[in-house]
């Protein structure tokens, strides 16, 4: 095996690093990336790696977890990785995101209240969208709509966010109806972050509704 060179080792720290500022990007709390671990270390409370049923796998790094690795395994034996956060006693559940766009792979991280349904931030990223179209996923704007949207429904049923081009609330003002405006020409990359969003987050209903967790919307 090669020795580690000082410039892999760097690459990865910087990796490490911007994996933290992306996470705590969801719950509104900016760094660059020499502050990044120091701010991570403040705010999550916890990294879990959580199992199809919802349980937890203490053997299991949670933020080592690669994505692109676990898709490929039977989801009975995928992980899946949760982050705890709290910000001026505010209750943050933190959730990466993978998917395809329309060239390659698009991911994220997702950040859910305390009510484990109102959107507290998203961040998106991709390996190969169009520029100006696609690629748009990852603008601050497109990222903002999310805010405030909810993934459950009032029957507490997860319906996800859908990103449509026939929304009709285009400034995003209704933050009940399960939709952001689509980014104009990029109904492929739009699809699959709508896919990538109800996809994971499905994983993560048994713990959701285990009594780990505050209980979800529900019409009861």
């Amino acid at each position: 095996m090669a020795p580690d060179s000082v410039e892999s080792r760097e690459k990865r720290s910087n990796v490490r690093k911007e994996k933290m500022q992306n996470i705590l990007a969801t719950i509104g709390v900016e760094t660059d990336r020499e502050k990044a671990e120091k701010l991570y270390n403040k705010y999550i409370t916890s990294e879990i790696s959580l199992t199809t049923s919802g349980g937890i796998d203490k053997n299991i790094d949670a933020f080592k977890i690669n994505l692109n690795t676990e898709l490929k395994k039977p989801v009975s034996e995928q992980r899946f990785p949760l982050y705890e956060a709290t910000v001026d006693s505010s209750k943050f559940y933190i959730v990466p995101l993978q998917g395809a766009g329309l060239w390659d792979a698009i991911w994220g991280y997702i950040a859910l209240k305390d009510d484990i349904n109102t959107i507290q931030g998203a961040v998106f990223d991709h390996k190969g969208e169009t520029a100006g179209l696609g690629a748009e996923i990852t603008q601050q704007w497109f990222q903002d709509r999310f805010v405030g949207e909810k993934v459950f429904d009032i029957q507490g049923n997860l319906v996800g966010i859908n990103v449509s081009k026939t929304n009709n609330d285009p400034k995003d003002t209704d933050k009940d109806d399960h939709e952001v405006d689509a980014i104009s020409g990029a109904t492929i990359t739009g699809d699959g972050v709508t896919e990538m969003i109800i996809e994971r987050l499905t994983h993560y209903l048994p713990y959701f509704k285990s009594d780990t967790t505050t209980a979800i919307v529900s019409n009861e």
